[in-house]
């Protein structure tokens, strides 16, 4: 049977669940490529200025809106999502945030850049599905795998294929499975039997998000300001930050999880993740001393493969000396800043000279 012909591949589909399962993926829906209803909410969006200078988000809008041209042929988009977060990591999770001389570093970024993991794993399903069409005397089908990597609007359409719903901080969610998770999208050019109707959003009337948000950059529900958010200022910015939104930040120096720690989804969440996203370089345990004292070419070592090399070197450096300002007084933090101070170029000595402003209001007044 040629892939011209409508087929509902449900056998296809079958042993696809079985395979996704195997390579990490705990969620597999499907979903015919067409037009988003997301557009006028994405216009709205960028209108406002709410991407700040994220440039990419404004271009390439037609196609975020209608992906078909992002693969030839495409018909249907398989949607798989794959947790990050161990569940025994919490007590860990609220020691560090407590603790205003450690590092905090978003879950998500811990272990290996989600991006080749899923990407790679996405190919071998495609691999594997297409093995399985040949076999079954199809012909083969065509597959672009994509996480976070082309102009699509994944959360919007893992939503409509039944994975889970957008919450009002703006992230995926799945029910009893939480947010913790990455999405992953294959494009193929089979017409793939759609999975059940969009998923309900079960928000309801809970806005702890919107309430715990360090920097109140969830500005309404399922808006986010990201030019106010704590992972777009220490992961997308290039700049200086803010003046005012630097004490919110306190000890995260890359990226925040205070939406997702306080949603009740996340309560009684049971996925494991697979050994990729498990912390690197004790990251999930580190003092800001010690990761201020890195060089760039211990920068460099300690992040290959990690999603922390997108802050790059710099801004690293200027996203822990907020930090150190944030800290509790110590004279080891006074040092170190006054040392980085001769050193470093003049973004992070803005920051640096504002860590040791705040040190130096803190530090106790002689009798």
């Amino acid at each position: 049977m040629s892939l011209g012909q409508t087929h509902s591949f449900d056998a296809l589909l079958d042993q696809a669940r079985g395979w996704a399962y195997e390579l990490g993926f705990d969620s597999l829906e499907v979903r015919p490529i067409e037009r988003s209803d997301h557009e006028s909410h994405l216009r709205q969006w960028l209108a406002k200025g709410y991407h700040g200078e994220m440039g990419y988000m404004a271009r390439n809008v037609e196609l975020r809106v209608e992906p078909k041209a992002l693969h030839p042929g495409a018909l249907s988009a398989i949607s798989v999502a794959m947790p990050y977060l161990d569940p025994r990591a919490e007590q860990q999770i609220a020691l560090t945030l407590a603790d205003s001389k450690a590092a905090y570093i978003a879950r998500y970024a811990l272990g290996r850049d989600y991006h080749k993991v899923i990407r790679a794993r996405l190919k071998r399903l495609g691999q594997q599905m297409n093995e399985w069409l040949v076999e079954s005397g199809h012909d083969a089908f065509t597959a672009r795998p994509v996480t976070d990597s082309a102009p699509f609007l994944e959360k919007r359409f893992a939503e409509q294929s039944g994975l889970g719903w957008i919450g009002k901080h703006t992230l995926h969610i799945r029910g009893s499975k939480g947010s913790y998770h990455f999405l992953g999208e294959l494009l193929t050019n089979i017409p793939l039997t759609a999975s059940s109707a969009a998923s309900t959003n079960h928000c309801g009337s809970c806005a702890r998000c919107i309430e715990i948000c360090p920097t109140q950059a969830i500005v309404g529900p399922y808006q986010l300001d990201a030019r106010k958010c704590i992972a777009y200022l220490t992961i997308e910015h290039q700049g200086p930050i803010p003046e005012e939104l630097r004490a919110p930040m306190g000890n995260r120096v890359f990226g925040c999880d205070d939406c997702q720690l306080v949603c009740p989804w996340n309560r009684h969440a049971k996925a494991v993740p697979i050994g990729d996203f498990l912390p690197r370089h004790q990251l999930d345990r580190s003092s800001l001393l010690t990761l201020f004292s890195w060089s760039r070419e211990t920068f460099l070592k300690k992040t290959e493969g990690s999603p922390i090399r997108r802050a790059g070197y710099n801004g690293w450096q200027r996203n822990i000396a907020v930090a150190l300002g944030n800290a509790a007084f110590d004279p080891e933090i006074l040092r170190a800043l006054r040392a980085r101070l001769i050193v470093c170029d003049s973004l992070v000595a803005e920051h640096v000279s504002w860590a040791i402003n705040q040190q130096m209001l803190k530090a106790p007044q002689a009798s």
